[in-house]
């Protein structure tokens, strides 16, 4: 597994990551065992790179790999954390005292003095302006509390924002074969700023696992079901926002250009891991088979000819209703 360094932060992380959101809610159940053996799995396979969030599951996500670290005290791991979805979406509710409290639960829940870094979680579109916002983050690093700070957004605009402050160590976007306005500006950006790219839904939400068809039906308490239209929260993070039918014959499309030897999904996330000023992708996985298929794409090289295949599929079926509107 090769790594990079992980923007601001200055810590090396696997190219590719885990994503934890599946371990705690909102894609159908997972027991405490098949979690812990997912999180196993990946560290064996050379994850080094865990993304989590203080909602996820109410925090059952972060409890799961604070379980796992207390067992595993001496495998090198960078655990990424976010904040501020515990209360309504409001910028009001983005305050230094909200932040402590928020930090404190999550130091708990890991088990860790320091966070590695901390997130803000998706917030309104404000917050990411706020001289405040940015003091009180930096009073936490300079406390002790947390190592590191950075964002994650629903929209290029918001990174942009946030990438303009001194001390932010790392950006969180969606980035995929489906959602390629981050290549246009963001990514270049952070190169230049040092600032580190957290690749996340990068398989569309199982679009670009290249199994699915037009009947595929997902269980009710998955957001797969529940938030098709934004109905829960931004309709971005459910299959990338791009309409379920048109993303499955997309799928289908780009598996037809993925080399021999390769899986669909090891090529989705492989092309990622390819695009210049990506620090770490963070695919979840439901079980250990998926864990490992996932990491084995940190060592995959793919034909220069899937670049161009990507640009043609996404303005083909998706440019059109996704570039303007993230």
């Amino acid at each position: 597994m090769h790594s990079r360094t992980l923007g601001r932060t200055g810590r090396e992380v696997s190219v590719i990551g885990l994503g934890t959101w599946q371990l705690g809610a909102d894609w159908g159940d997972v027991t405490e065992s098949d979690a812990l053996e997912v999180l196993g799995a990946s560290v064996e396979a050379g994850v080094t790179f865990f993304d989590t969030a203080d909602v996820y599951g109410d925090g059952r996500s972060e409890q799961l790999i604070g379980t796992f670290r207390a067992a595993n005290p001496d495998v090198p791991l960078t655990v990424a954390t976010k904040m501020g979805r515990r209360l309504e979406q409001l910028p009001a509710n983005y305050v230094r005292r909200n932040f402590i409290e928020w930090t404190d639960r999550s130091r708990r829940n890991l088990g860790v003095d320091t966070l590695d870094l901390v997130q803000l979680h998706c917030p309104p579109t404000p917050v990411f302006e706020s001289d405040a916002v940015y003091d009180a983050l930096d009073e936490l690093v300079a406390n002790g509390a947390i190592a590191a700070y950075g964002v994650s957004v629903e929209e290029t605009a918001q990174a942009l924002t946030a990438i303009a402050r001194p001390n932010l160590a790392t950006v969180q976007i969606i980035l995929n074969a489906f959602r390629l306005k981050p290549l246009d500006e963001v990514l270049p950006a952070a190169q230049e700023a040092g600032v580190g790219i957290i690749a996340r839904v990068p398989l569309a939400s199982g679009l670009l696992s290249g199994k699915y068809t037009a009947q595929t039906t997902f269980a009710e308490n998955d957001h797969r079901s529940f938030n098709r239209h934004g109905e829960a929260f931004d309709q971005g993070e459910t299959f990338s926002g791009v309409d379920f039918e048109q993303g499955v014959a997309a799928a289908q499309e780009f598996a037809e250009s993925v080399p021999d030897g390769v899986t669909v999904p090891q090529a989705a996330l492989a092309w990622i891991v390819e695009q210049p000023g990506v620090s770490t992708v963070i695919p979840g996985a439901r079980n250990v088979d998926q864990a490992r298929a996932n990491a084995a794409a940190g060592d995959v090289e793919l034909d220069e000819g899937l670049d161009s295949e990507v640009v043609r599929i996404y303005e083909k079926y998706f440019r059109e209703a996704v570039h303007p509107r993230w």
